[in-house]
């Protein structure tokens, strides 16, 4: 096991790399799409309802269980299990989090690099290459792979150099920059024709469609997807922090971060399908439905793009870098759920572990390319909108029921001494035990 172990230099640090974990494709590729597949503005009501009531609980239990364990998910959970029975049940829910983790960075690389390779495409065209534009442009399983490998790699390479040095370091770099390219594009797609149409449809809700199950799981599994719960990241990010730091305002900074970034994504993606629908092309079928889901920013925002002529070519790769930048700052926290449990638990150096856990999910990348119609979607949902809420919600239970009262006060007042006496340990501890746990069956039971 290992004896030496990273944490974040500054708060500031800890909140960049744990935004950049949550602010990712699922804020700027999945919320938007499941934005508009799902009612609009009712989803987005919904989701911003259970990001601040099930997912920010959810979030400050993995983050407890992490400082106070010190160690990978399995380790840390097991800490808190006092019985054979208990130990069992911890492993379950820590190796769980950490498979799940591995299997959303499979496809989430893919996703990577369509967007790494339409950041490259309008530099194609803007050096007459236009047999790469093209071979950029076009599903292959060449391209797929050739990008996919090469965003793997990337992200290898920041977690091979730790905690402060690689995650802290990158993400402080990168989280700025992905929220200054949004705004500028924000400003330029709100002043185009049919943008007001997008911005009705994305802020005036159909209260109707509120309690719909399909919307409730959906809202409920893009909560847990974007703040990167049920994946032992946050609990693993949690063993990084100084126990001199305040875990209650850090988790609500994070959590604010998170749902204002996936807000703010909506007011740029929305407006763009209705101003890229105002200009010809289109965006849902005849029956209202929205069409191609996954592959919605690649088939609509380049013709919205297009039709700019040539300065769409400039804003074409800013967007899709500021996709790429979102991708890299969630991709590095989820190979280091995976990546921590080997270094500590078979004494791996960070950079073998990192290189053999990065290579076995580029093979299971590889597998889902060649059997993309049939696994790409099942491995979205398998884990996006059943494992990760489910795996939550064990952590839920394991802090509400396995914890010691006590032990977990004194886990929080470690950087906020008068926890005691606030209203979140009042709210809290019970909130946990029962309400969290029980919401989240409900919503899986409804849809049932």
């Amino acid at each position: 096991m290992s004896t030496v172990r990273g944490e974040f230099s500054s708060r500031f640090g800890f909140i960049m790399a744990a935004a950049g974990s949550a602010v990712g494709l699922g804020n700027i590729w999945g919320f938007p799409t499941q934005t508009a597949s799902n009612g609009g503005a009712a989803f987005v009501l919904v989701y911003l309802v259970l990001a601040f009531c099930l997912a920010y609980p959810a979030l400050m239990a993995e983050l407890v269980i992490g400082r106070h364990g010190q160690a990978n998910a399995v380790s840390s959970l097991q800490k808190l299990s006092g019985n054979a029975f208990n130990k069992r049940f911890a492993f379950g829910v820590g190796f769980g989090g950490i498979i799940c983790a591995g299997l959303i960075l499979s496809f989430y690389a893919i996703v990577a690099g369509w967007m790494f390779s339409a950041t490259l495409e309008p530099i194609a065209k803007l050096t007459s290459l236009s047999d790469t534009a093209q071979w950029l442009n076009s599903q292959s399983l060449a391209r797929d792979l050739i990008f996919t490998a090469l965003f793997v790699v990337l992200t290898i390479s920041i977690i091979s150099k730790g905690v402060e040095n690689g995650i802290e370091k990158w993400s402080k770099r990168l989280m700025p920059a992905l929220l200054g390219i949004l705004f500028l594009l924000i400003a330029y797609v709100l002043m185009q024709e049919g943008a007001s149409e997008g911005l009705k449809a994305y802020l005036v809700p159909d209260f109707s469609s509120i309690l719909n199950p399909e919307l409730l799981v959906s809202a409920l599994g893009q909560a847990f997807f974007s703040l990167s719960l049920g994946t032992s990241v946050m609990i693993i990010y949690g063993s990084y922090i100084s126990r001199q730091e305040n875990l209650v305002s850090l988790g609500a900074y994070v959590t604010l971060i998170d749902v204002f970034i996936a807000f703010v994504a909506g007011l740029l993606i929305i407006p763009a399908m209705y101003v890229a629908q105002a200009q010809g092309v289109e965006i849902f079928g005849p029956s209202g439905q929205l069409l191609s889901e996954d592959t919605l920013v690649f088939q609509v925002l380049p013709a919205l793009f297009e039709s700019m002529g040539e300065v769409g070519l400039f804003v074409g790769f800013a967007f899709f870098a500021l996709m790429s930048i979102a991708a890299l700052t969630s991709s590095i926290s989820m190979l280091e759920a995976p990546v921590s449990y080997a270094v500590e638990r078979f004494a791996l150096s960070r950079l073998q572990a990192t290189w053999v856990i990065g290579g076995l999910i580029s093979l299971v990348s590889f597998t889902i390319i060649f059997n993309f119609s049939s696994l790409f979607g099942f491995v979205v949902s398998l884990t996006t909108q059943f494992g990760q809420p489910l795996i939550g919600m064990f952590c839920c239970i394991f802090v509400g029921w396995i914890w010691h009262r006590n032990g977990l006060l004194t886990e929080i007042k470690s950087g906020y001494p008068d926890a005691e006496h606030s209203v979140f340990w009042k709210i809290w501890p019970w909130y946990i035990k029962f309400v969290c746990p029980l919401a989240i069956a409900l919503v899986f039971i409804h849809t049932l």
